[in-house]
Protein backbone atom coordinates (compact mmCIF):
# COMPACT_ATOMS: atom_id res chain seq x y z
CA UNK A 1 0.00 0.00 0.00
CA UNK A 2 0.86 3.86 -0.30
CA UNK A 3 1.26 5.80 2.83
CA UNK A 4 0.31 9.10 2.28
CA UNK A 5 0.58 12.33 4.47
CA UNK A 6 -2.32 14.98 3.92
CA UNK A 7 -1.67 18.34 3.78
CA UNK A 8 -4.73 18.90 6.15
CA UNK A 9 -2.86 17.26 9.31
CA UNK A 10 -0.23 20.46 8.68
CA UNK A 11 -2.46 23.11 7.16
CA UNK A 12 -1.17 25.67 9.83
CA UNK A 13 2.73 25.34 8.15
CA UNK A 14 3.64 26.53 4.86
CA UNK A 15 3.23 24.43 2.25
CA UNK A 16 6.36 23.90 1.15
CA UNK A 17 7.80 23.02 4.67
CA UNK A 18 4.58 20.32 4.95
CA UNK A 19 6.09 18.81 1.55
CA UNK A 20 9.85 18.76 3.21
CA UNK A 21 8.30 17.35 6.24
CA UNK A 22 6.72 14.26 4.64
CA UNK A 23 9.72 14.03 2.70
CA UNK A 24 11.68 14.01 5.73
CA UNK A 25 9.62 11.48 7.57
CA UNK A 26 9.42 8.62 4.72
CA UNK A 27 6.07 8.79 3.76
CA UNK A 28 5.68 7.43 0.14
CA UNK A 29 4.16 11.40 -0.63
CA UNK A 30 1.09 13.61 -0.05
CA UNK A 31 -2.36 14.24 -0.26
CA UNK A 32 -2.50 17.47 -2.13
CA UNK A 33 -5.72 19.81 -0.59
CA UNK A 34 -6.38 22.96 -2.76
CA UNK A 35 -6.15 25.97 -0.60
CA UNK A 36 -6.11 29.63 0.04
CA UNK A 37 -2.28 29.21 -1.47
CA UNK A 38 -3.61 28.34 -4.99
CA UNK A 39 -5.19 31.74 -5.43
CA UNK A 40 -4.02 34.22 -7.85
CA UNK A 41 -0.95 32.17 -8.94
CA UNK A 42 0.22 29.92 -11.89
CA UNK A 43 -0.69 26.13 -10.40
CA UNK A 44 0.89 24.16 -12.30
CA UNK A 45 3.79 25.99 -11.48
CA UNK A 46 3.07 26.01 -8.20
CA UNK A 47 2.74 22.30 -8.00
CA UNK A 48 5.39 21.09 -9.89
CA UNK A 49 8.11 23.19 -7.52
CA UNK A 50 6.18 20.52 -5.04
CA UNK A 51 6.64 17.20 -6.84
CA UNK A 52 10.01 18.23 -6.75
CA UNK A 53 10.07 17.33 -2.68
CA UNK A 54 7.41 14.85 -2.99
CA UNK A 55 5.23 12.47 -4.67
CA UNK A 56 1.94 13.92 -4.78
CA UNK A 57 -0.67 10.57 -4.82
CA UNK A 58 -3.92 12.63 -4.73
CA UNK A 59 -5.47 16.51 -4.90
CA UNK A 60 -8.16 17.25 -2.78
CA UNK A 61 -10.72 19.41 -4.61
CA UNK A 62 -11.43 22.83 -2.94
CA UNK A 63 -14.42 22.92 0.25
CA UNK A 64 -14.11 26.04 0.74
CA UNK A 65 -14.63 28.93 -2.07
CA UNK A 66 -11.29 30.18 -3.31
CA UNK A 67 -10.96 33.14 -5.74
CA UNK A 68 -10.80 31.70 -9.58
CA UNK A 69 -11.78 28.24 -8.72
CA UNK A 70 -15.59 29.26 -8.89
CA UNK A 71 -18.33 27.06 -7.78
CA UNK A 72 -17.77 23.49 -6.55
CA UNK A 73 -18.64 22.39 -9.94
CA UNK A 74 -15.74 24.04 -11.63
CA UNK A 75 -13.57 23.63 -8.52
CA UNK A 76 -14.12 19.87 -9.26
CA UNK A 77 -13.32 20.36 -13.22
CA UNK A 78 -10.14 22.34 -12.52
CA UNK A 79 -9.02 20.07 -9.83
CA UNK A 80 -8.88 17.46 -12.70
CA UNK A 81 -7.49 19.42 -15.47
CA UNK A 82 -4.70 20.67 -12.78
CA UNK A 83 -4.19 17.02 -11.35
CA UNK A 84 -3.76 15.28 -15.42
CA UNK A 85 -1.30 18.38 -16.25
CA UNK A 86 0.83 17.62 -13.04
CA UNK A 87 0.38 13.38 -13.82
CA UNK A 88 -1.68 13.07 -10.32
CA UNK A 89 -3.60 9.95 -10.79
CA UNK A 90 -6.87 10.67 -8.18
CA UNK A 91 -8.88 13.97 -7.88
CA UNK A 92 -11.60 13.77 -4.42
CA UNK A 93 -14.33 15.53 -3.57
CA UNK A 94 -17.40 16.44 -0.83
CA UNK A 95 -20.85 15.54 -2.04
CA UNK A 96 -23.57 18.32 -1.83
CA UNK A 97 -24.77 19.46 1.42
CA UNK A 98 -28.82 19.42 1.26
CA UNK A 99 -28.04 21.45 4.32
CA UNK A 100 -25.99 24.27 2.56
CA UNK A 101 -29.03 23.56 0.00
CA UNK A 102 -26.66 23.08 -2.35
CA UNK A 103 -29.12 21.88 -4.92
CA UNK A 104 -27.07 23.19 -8.41
CA UNK A 105 -24.72 21.23 -7.35
CA UNK A 106 -26.69 18.25 -6.05
CA UNK A 107 -29.13 18.34 -9.81
CA UNK A 108 -25.08 18.10 -11.96
CA UNK A 109 -23.76 15.08 -9.71
CA UNK A 110 -27.04 13.32 -10.55
CA UNK A 111 -26.68 14.95 -13.84
CA UNK A 112 -23.32 13.07 -14.75
CA UNK A 113 -23.73 9.53 -16.74
CA UNK A 114 -19.81 8.43 -16.15
CA UNK A 115 -17.53 10.14 -14.32
CA UNK A 116 -14.64 8.66 -15.35
CA UNK A 117 -15.61 9.22 -18.97
CA UNK A 118 -16.75 12.74 -18.63
CA UNK A 119 -14.92 14.10 -15.97
CA UNK A 120 -11.55 12.09 -15.32
CA UNK A 121 -10.67 12.66 -19.12
CA UNK A 122 -11.04 8.45 -20.37
CA UNK A 123 -9.25 7.40 -16.95
CA UNK A 124 -6.40 9.65 -16.71
CA UNK A 125 -7.26 10.79 -13.88
CA UNK A 126 -9.33 8.48 -11.16
CA UNK A 127 -12.74 10.68 -9.64
CA UNK A 128 -13.04 10.18 -6.81
CA UNK A 129 -16.11 10.83 -3.60
CA UNK A 130 -16.03 10.95 0.35
CA UNK A 131 -18.27 9.80 2.54
CA UNK A 132 -18.94 12.36 4.83
CA UNK A 133 -19.58 12.90 8.33
CA UNK A 134 -22.25 13.20 11.35
CA UNK A 135 -22.07 16.23 13.41
CA UNK A 136 -24.33 18.07 16.53
CA UNK A 137 -25.88 16.51 19.37
CA UNK A 138 -28.61 14.85 17.18
CA UNK A 139 -26.10 13.24 14.96
CA UNK A 140 -27.33 14.80 11.42
CA UNK A 141 -25.22 14.26 8.22
CA UNK A 142 -25.92 17.17 6.10
CA UNK A 143 -24.62 15.77 3.22
CA UNK A 144 -26.47 13.70 0.38
CA UNK A 145 -25.28 10.30 -0.09
CA UNK A 146 -25.13 9.57 3.72
CA UNK A 147 -26.76 6.10 3.65
CA UNK A 148 -24.10 3.43 2.82
CA UNK A 149 -25.85 1.29 0.24
CA UNK A 150 -27.18 4.47 -1.86
CA UNK A 151 -23.63 5.82 -2.19
CA UNK A 152 -22.79 2.10 -3.03
CA UNK A 153 -25.37 2.12 -5.68
CA UNK A 154 -24.81 6.06 -6.81
CA UNK A 155 -21.13 5.15 -7.43
CA UNK A 156 -21.54 1.82 -8.93
CA UNK A 157 -24.28 3.61 -11.74
CA UNK A 158 -22.65 6.91 -12.34
CA UNK A 159 -19.09 5.29 -12.25
CA UNK A 160 -17.51 7.24 -9.60
CA UNK A 161 -15.00 5.79 -7.48
CA UNK A 162 -14.67 6.24 -3.48
CA UNK A 163 -12.45 7.89 -0.60
CA UNK A 164 -13.15 5.84 2.52
CA UNK A 165 -12.95 8.48 5.22
CA UNK A 166 -12.45 6.23 8.66
CA UNK A 167 -13.34 9.20 11.23
CA UNK A 168 -16.35 10.02 9.01
CA UNK A 169 -17.63 6.85 8.85
CA UNK A 170 -16.95 6.17 12.57
CA UNK A 171 -18.73 9.59 13.56
CA UNK A 172 -22.39 7.78 13.10
CA UNK A 173 -21.01 4.03 13.37
CA UNK A 174 -18.32 3.27 16.35
CA UNK A 175 -18.18 -0.49 14.47
CA UNK A 176 -17.49 1.01 11.09
CA UNK A 177 -15.78 -2.11 9.82
CA UNK A 178 -19.32 -3.93 7.96
CA UNK A 179 -19.72 -0.55 6.06
CA UNK A 180 -15.84 -0.74 5.08
CA UNK A 181 -16.32 -4.36 3.70
CA UNK A 182 -19.68 -3.25 1.87
CA UNK A 183 -17.72 -0.26 0.23
CA UNK A 184 -14.52 -2.83 -0.83
CA UNK A 185 -17.00 -5.23 -2.17
CA UNK A 186 -18.15 -2.80 -4.55
CA UNK A 187 -14.53 -2.56 -6.15
CA UNK A 188 -14.67 1.26 -5.45
CA UNK A 189 -12.14 2.34 -2.85
CA UNK A 190 -8.91 3.88 -4.17
CA UNK A 191 -8.02 5.94 -1.29
CA UNK A 192 -8.68 5.66 2.77
CA UNK A 193 -8.53 8.71 4.98
CA UNK A 194 -7.28 7.22 8.24
CA UNK A 195 -8.20 8.84 11.49
CA UNK A 196 -9.89 8.55 15.20
CA UNK A 197 -12.85 9.76 15.87
CA UNK A 198 -14.17 10.39 19.90
CA UNK A 199 -16.03 12.83 21.77
CA UNK A 200 -17.81 14.46 18.72
CA UNK A 201 -14.54 15.64 17.38
CA UNK A 202 -12.76 14.21 14.08
CA UNK A 203 -9.57 13.26 12.42
CA UNK A 204 -7.95 12.27 15.68
CA UNK A 205 -4.63 10.58 16.34
CA UNK A 206 -5.12 6.25 17.06
CA UNK A 207 -6.20 5.71 20.10
CA UNK A 208 -7.41 9.68 20.83
CA UNK A 209 -10.93 8.74 19.93
CA UNK A 210 -12.84 5.02 20.46
CA UNK A 211 -12.98 4.03 16.72
CA UNK A 212 -11.13 -0.15 16.30
CA UNK A 213 -8.53 0.77 13.80
CA UNK A 214 -6.25 -1.50 14.89
CA UNK A 215 -9.18 -4.16 13.96
CA UNK A 216 -10.04 -2.46 10.39
CA UNK A 217 -5.90 -2.31 9.54
CA UNK A 218 -5.52 -5.98 10.76
CA UNK A 219 -8.76 -6.49 8.42
CA UNK A 220 -7.40 -4.19 5.56
CA UNK A 221 -4.14 -5.96 5.27
CA UNK A 222 -6.40 -9.44 4.70
CA UNK A 223 -7.64 -7.59 1.52
CA UNK A 224 -6.00 -7.23 -1.81
CA UNK A 225 -6.23 -3.38 -1.47
CA UNK A 226 -3.07 -1.78 -2.69
CA UNK A 227 -4.21 1.66 -3.13
CA UNK A 228 -3.65 4.65 -1.05
CA UNK A 229 -3.81 4.88 2.90
CA UNK A 230 -3.74 8.58 3.56
CA UNK A 231 -2.98 9.87 7.42
CA UNK A 232 -5.54 12.59 7.59
CA UNK A 233 -5.15 14.08 11.44
CA UNK A 234 -6.21 17.87 13.13
CA UNK A 235 -2.92 19.43 13.54
CA UNK A 236 -3.69 19.82 17.26
CA UNK A 237 -2.98 16.39 17.94
CA UNK A 238 0.43 17.20 16.69
CA UNK A 239 2.80 18.94 19.40
CA UNK A 240 4.35 22.14 19.11
CA UNK A 241 7.67 22.14 17.25
CA UNK A 242 8.72 20.96 13.99
CA UNK A 243 11.31 18.69 15.15
CA UNK A 244 9.23 17.06 17.53
CA UNK A 245 6.46 16.95 14.77
CA UNK A 246 8.90 15.40 12.22
CA UNK A 247 9.20 12.50 14.92
CA UNK A 248 5.87 11.91 15.34
CA UNK A 249 5.08 11.86 11.71
CA UNK A 250 7.73 9.38 11.70
CA UNK A 251 6.12 7.04 14.93
CA UNK A 252 2.93 7.10 12.62
CA UNK A 253 4.70 6.46 9.52
CA UNK A 254 6.29 3.41 11.33
CA UNK A 255 2.90 2.43 12.97
CA UNK A 256 0.85 2.29 9.96
CA UNK A 257 3.39 0.36 7.82
CA UNK A 258 3.69 -1.99 10.42
CA UNK A 259 -0.24 -2.74 10.65
CA UNK A 260 -0.36 -2.75 6.86
CA UNK A 261 2.07 -5.16 6.18
CA UNK A 262 1.10 -8.91 5.62
CA UNK A 263 2.17 -11.02 8.53
CA UNK A 264 3.70 -13.44 6.47
CA UNK A 265 6.16 -11.23 5.01
CA UNK A 266 7.01 -8.95 8.09
CA UNK A 267 6.68 -10.45 11.79
CA UNK A 268 4.52 -8.46 13.57
CA UNK A 269 5.72 -5.32 15.97
CA UNK A 270 4.54 -3.77 18.38
CA UNK A 271 4.71 -0.23 17.32
CA UNK A 272 1.02 0.29 17.86
CA UNK A 273 1.20 -0.61 21.71
CA UNK A 274 2.42 3.74 21.96
CA UNK A 275 -1.19 5.00 20.22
Amino acid sequence: MIISLSTGCLFTLPLRRIFELAAESGFDGVELIINQDFQRVNAVKLIRSLQAMATIHSIHSPFMLLDGWGDPMESLKLSIELAAACDIPLVNFHPPSWMGFEIGFWRWLYSIRDFQKELGLDGKVAVTIENMPWVGKLKINPNILSNTQQMIDFIREHNLYLTFDCTHMGSGKANFINDFFMFYESGRIRNIHFSDYGHGREHLLPGHGILPLIRFLNHLRNTDYQSTVTLELDPSEFPKGEHIILESLKEMLAFLRTETTPQTDHPRAHAHEVY
